[in-house]
């Protein structure tokens, strides 16, 4: 059953002008200028409630953080943990990942997240999955050189999908871990679903994509 949107929602998002980027196609290319500091510029994919961007935003005041999500209801949870912790290094945009190449340019974000993205289980659906190949290759055209994917997610077929996808598209990978919680895999910020899957003993997956230069 989908849930029924909750009435108010796109309204009460909206009015959060400090953390929500409504037009962010204008900004490709020119995002450092958003920001009150120039400072490397990471993004999460899918950003949910935001418990994982927003303890980073935190915890790294020296790097700027921008949280792409499609669904107003979740988002709106987001911007209000920002808000609360009066964030100045973080903005979010309610957009649709699929348009992407729309608002990044070439060689111009440091660092991508990917955590616990729907993992479209039936075979015709994997180009729908974040970590196809076809989307891959956008995130790479839009890292620096040595930029980075970082990918958690607590299904294992989805998990072994990346790590094919990542490799074809040729990724460096490392940290590769099949269960982070009991890892000495770095795992410096959670996401709501991770520590509830943690809780019920449930695996965790996680790896690291570098772009290289092949150039040289």
């Amino acid at each position: 059953m989908r849930r029924r949107k909750k009435p108010g929602s796109k309204e009460k998002l909206l009015s959060y002008e400090r953390y929500l980027c409504t037009e962010p196609e204008k900004y490709k290319g020119n995002w450092n200028k958003y920001f009150v500091e120039k400072n490397p510029i990471h993004v999460e994919l899918g950003t949910g409630r935001g418990q994982f961007l927003s303890t980073l935003a935190e915890m790294n005041p020296n790097i700027n953080y921008i949280g792409i999500e499609i669904k107003e209801e979740v988002l709106l949870k987001a911007v209000e943990k920002a808000d609360t912790k009066q964030l100045k290094n973080i903005v979010f945009l309610w957009y649709d990942i699929n348009k992407i190449e729309n608002i990044f340019a070439a060689g111009e974000l440091n660092r991508f997240y990917i955590n616990f993205c729907d993992p479209w289980p039936k075979k015709r659906w994997a180009k729908r999955r974040l970590t196809h190949r076809s989307f891959l290759e956008k995130y790479k055209y839009m890292l620096i050189k040595d930029g980075e994917i970082h990918f958690k997610t607590d299904n294992e077929k989805l998990f072994e999908f990346s790590l094919n996808e990542f490799s074809f598209v040729d990724l460096r990978l490392k940290s590769i871990t099949f269960d982070l919680h009991h890892s000495e895999v770095e795992n410096a910020a959670t996401t709501e679903y991770e520590d509830k899957f943690s809780a019920m003993g449930m695996k965790i997956y996680r790896c690291e994509g570098i772009k290289i230069d092949r150039s040289s």
